[in-house]
């Protein structure tokens, strides 16, 4: 457990992307064996379905910063992004949080696991990717705009 603090507080500090995703990936990390604690195949499938996900998310936030480093000379957080590694960063990002249009991964990991994991995946887990979209510096605010809306429109017609 206090390696998933470790991990989020490294993703919130730093300034660099290399240790944001270093952050990232210690945070995935340190929840799969919370994840994978009741052993039983559905907390298992629910593991590996998590696990799989958060490393696609990953491997495309680290694509889109790298494409971005690459093509600006910059690692900074707060630099401003080109527009097609800011919409992939973006993309990566809210597949990891699991905002809508790219949220149906999130129910089919909820099934296995219990009230407390589950709590801890549906807030802990997003605050450090929330944090690293809030700082990243975007000219244009319509992806996140639409974003919002979507989430929101799926929110209220799923409940």
């Amino acid at each position: 457990e206090s390696t998933l603090i470790f991990g989020t507080t490294l993703a919130f500090t730093s300034s660099h992307w290399l240790l944001a995703w270093i952050g990232l990936e210690i945070n995935t990390i340190a929840i799969l064996p919370l994840l994978a604690k009741q052993y039983h195949p559905r907390a298992i499938e629910a593991a590996l379905k998590y696990f799989i996900i958060q490393i696609t998310a990953s491997s495309t936030l680290l694509f889109a910063c790298t494409l971005n480093a690459w093509l600006t000379g910059q690692w900074a957080i707060t630099q401003d992004f080109l527009p097609v590694p800011g919409t992939i960063a973006i993309i990566a990002l809210t597949l990891k949080m699991g905002l809508a249009p790219l949220h149906a991964w999130l129910p089919e990991v909820l099934q296995g696991l219990d009230l407390t994991v589950g709590i801890i995946v549906l807030t802990w887990q997003k605050l450090a990717p929330l944090a690293l979209l809030y700082q990243m510096n975007l000219n244009s605010p319509e992806l996140f705009t639409a974003l919002a809306l979507i989430s929101t429109v799926m929110g209220a017609w799923g409940a």
